[in-house]
């Protein structure tokens, strides 16, 4: 082979003898731990995800650069599915104006809640999810899950959330125009813990584009991942993705890239160091 190619024997064998370069040694370094990253996070991350946990451990690099190794690598994150319009608003009951209005922006905790409702498939049939998100921290701080599509789990989602947060007065709420919203129940619940009440404009889905975009994530992530033969199964791993993973670990985009947990921690952390200064 040497003589076909007009190598030296001796060139041959320096050559595969050779020390690799740093350049080479940080390349295998970086591979490693992209590897290991991708793994770490059930092959969900995506280049831009994987460069900003590098970040957090020191590596200097471009996501330019992490995104030619995955590929090289031969590691793909899930494609996002589009929004699909689920929303029944054929119903004579009160609706509300969009006093949201899309500023998705909360300076606080507690401040907007957005929620909706969502189709999970088993071989038992559908499971329904109902969700309440803050949209300070785009933490999920209220669901509930059932074979029924009805006000009920609208209800227990927002109960959940009210036990758990506690909020104080004027707390905006928004949500669809689907009649689990619109019941008197319903209403008469935000009502009694002051809240003031927004709607999505009829069938527009981007009005409430943080709760569909969780949505399309907890899908892409976590339900086309599994074929669920029991509704149990459904929810049992619908809980540990939100509680276990999506609040507590999954970094997001919009917070910087730390997780919806982390986003609060450290909001209270710094009001508490900006109290003892006062002090």
């Amino acid at each position: 082979m040497c003589e076909v190619l007009g190598v030296s024997r001796s060139g041959y064998y320096n050559w595969i003898n050779r020390e690799p370069s740093k350049q080479q040694k940080r390349k295998e370094k970086l591979q490693k731990h992209i590897k290991q990253l991708f793994d770490k996070y059930d092959q969900l991350y995506g280049s831009p995800r994987i460069t900003r946990e590098l970040h957090k451990m020191g590596f200097t690099v471009t996501e330019r650069t992490v995104s030619n190794y995955m590929q090289e690598m031969g590691l793909r994150a899930i494609p996002k599915e589009k929004f699909v319009v689920t929303t029944d608003s054929k119903h004579d009951n009160e609706v509300y104006p969009n006093h949201l209005n899309r500023n998705f922006n909360a300076e606080a905790p507690n401040q907007i809640w957005a929620t909706d409702i969502t189709y999970i498939w088993t071989s038992e049939g559908w499971l329904y999810l109902a969700v309440i998100m803050d949209l300070f921290s785009r933490r999920i701080v209220g669901w509930d899950m059932d074979h029924s599509l009805s006000k009920k789990i609208a209800l227990t989602a927002l109960e959940r959330a009210l036990t758990l947060r506690n909020p104080s007065d004027d707390l905006l709420h928004h949500s669809d125009r689907g009649s689990q919203y619109t019941s008197n129940e319903y209403i008469n619940l935000l009502k009694e813990n002051n809240m003031k009440i927004s709607m999505s404009n009829k069938g527009d889905c981007f009005d409430n584009a943080c709760v569909e975009s969780f949505f399309a994530t907890l899908k892409k992530e976590c339900v086309y991942r599994n074929n669920f033969s029991t509704r149990e199964e459904a929810k049992l791993t619908v809980w540990k993705y939100i509680s276990g993973f999506y609040n507590n670990k999954r970094s997001h985009s919009y917070l910087d890239y730390v997780s919806p947990n982390e986003f609060e921690e450290a909001h209270f952390d710094s009001l508490k160091e900006k109290d003892l200064d006062v002090a």
